[in-house]
């Protein structure tokens, strides 16, 4: 069983801290020079993942995850998890984004989907059903 770890880059340290709990492979899509061949591999990639995660973080500076995991959610419910970090290295959303992303998990988990609250809870989750199958 392969997860595809989604979400914020830009720095963000959030998938070294899942990398190091998981009990299963993963597809880890950050590279150094994001290119079309990057994109292309990613895409080729998804295709062997049985799992989505998607975690959002105040790093983020594009919206791609945000439109990715809405995706999944909607058309691979079972097989997408969310979350989102409140703070990351110093980085804090604001009020407002905190209600969008509260907004954003309520959907996630309409369409059917996971949404977990911290990595912690990620991790105990992605083991969980790699002990199942």
């Amino acid at each position: 069983m392969k997860v595809f770890l989604g979400g914020t880059v830009n720095g963000s340290n959030w998938r070294d801290k899942v990398k190091d709990n998981l009990l299963m492979d993963y597809f880890d899509p950050v590279v150094d020079d994001w290119n079309d061949e990057a994109f292309e591999i990613e895409l080729k990639a998804r295709e062997n993942c049985e799992h989505f995660l998607y975690v959002i973080t105040p790093k983020m500076t594009g919206y791609y995850a945000v439109a990715e995991v809405t995706d999944d959610s909607f058309h691979n419910p079972y097989r997408t998890v969310f979350c989102y970090l409140k703070e990351d290295e110093g980085d804090s959303f604001s009020e407002d984004q905190i209600a969008e992303l509260e907004y954003l998990g309520r959907v996630v988990v309409a369409n059917g989907a996971i949404w977990l609250k911290d990595l912690d809870e990620v991790t105990s989750y992605l083991n969980s059903i790699k002990s199942v199958r």
